[in-house]
């Protein structure tokens, strides 16, 4: 096989992006010690952005976005990998100033790469991707941080999203009562479906007034969010309680005060999907695939979609119109 299909982004003249699946040839391909042949990706908030014009995540032009990526080695030249290894491929620079995901072919550099765990086959990694890893290590954390069931409800905020839906699924399946926020009346049977016990809405979480402190709700909080809801958030805490944020889609100012903090020892931790460390990485990747792993919810989590389908799901994806996770099969 000498030309293989992509969909490549290239900036036009006119301060916009062109988006087309076109053939590509191996030697297209960026550096890498171990090529991939491609089987599964998704689709993220951040594929959305570097998709568009003055997205602020593409470094250079032109770029086969696609963040995330399932596959069989075709080829390495690193003595971890041999052709056949079956394996996944999230984060670190794919996608963002290195062919990423949307092709049916991507050479990567080796120590990006993670084998594929036992108990999870590579659709089902493609249905987690960055936004199951990135719930999983938020719902690992807030564990860490003494969080349990019996302390009380644990809020998730941007519920129907990739990152969202999936926290609700995991946090339900670890016995955890979940209150989920949306601001879509239509999705609270699917919350219901995933485990949540409560729904939320997103105008509850976003007062007209701030104020420092509020009434006690939740032991805990997983939140892609971000802003004004996090600042709401984190003035709705229990006493030791604690809040993982992964993401910015209510804004990047938080006009919080300490006083939460200081008077109720909550603890504010940050979630880094993008340079998490491989041996934390892998870590994770083994519990999704183990307790963390939601068998009977996945495919309620996610819609899959074709390559030529994708132009058509980005402009979705940054509409809000996403439930749960796409999923592109090559």
């Amino acid at each position: 096989m000498s030309q293989f299909q992509a969909l490549m982004v290239e900036e036009t003249g006119d301060n916009s992006v062109s988006r087309e699946i076109r053939s590509l040839s191996f030697s297209d391909l960026p550096e890498g010690e171990v090529l991939v042949k491609v089987h599964y990706s998704s689709v993220n908030f951040k594929d959305g952005m570097a998709a568009m014009a003055n997205g602020n995540i593409v470094n250079e032009y032109p770029m086969v976005p696609g963040i995330d990526l399932s596959g069989v080695v075709e080829d390495s030249s690193d003595s971890l990998f041999s052709k056949g290894d079956k394996v996944i491929v999230t984060s670190y620079e794919l996608g963002v100033s290195h062919f990423g995901g949307f092709a049916e072919y991507a050479r990567v550099p080796a120590e990006w790469v993670v084998p594929l765990p036992e108990n999870i086959d590579l659709r089902e990694a493609m249905i987690y991707g960055t936004a199951g890893f990135t719930a999983g290590l938020s719902v690992m954390r807030l564990q860490e941080e003494g969080i349990k069931p019996e302390n009380g409800t644990v809020l998730v905020t941007g519920a129907t999203g990739g990152v969202g839906s999936m926290a609700v699924a995991m946090l339900a399946q670890l016995g955890y009562d979940v209150a989920a926020s949306t601001g879509k009346e239509s999705e609270h049977e699917y919350l219901k479906q995933l485990g949540a016990t409560e729904i939320i809405s997103r105008e509850e979480l976003q007062p007209e007034k701030l104020r420092p402190v509020n009434e006690q709700r939740w032991a805990g909080a997983v939140d892609p969010v971000g802003g004004e809801t996090l600042a709401h958030v984190l003035s709705c805490l229990a006493y030791d309680g604690a809040v993982a944020v992964s993401g910015l889609t209510g804004g990047t100012k938080v006009p919080a005060t300490v006083f939460p903090f200081i008077l109720r020892g909550i603890t504010l931790t940050g979630i880094d999907s993008v340079y998490c460390p491989m041996p934390r990485r892998k870590e994770v990747w083994d519990r999704l695939a183990s307790d963390l792993k939601v068998d009977n919810l996945l495919e309620t989590i996610a819609d899959t979609v074709t390559l030529e389908e994708l132009p058509k799901t980005l402009d979705q994806i940054l509409e809000g119109q996403v439930r749960g996770r796409k999923i592109v099969e090559m």
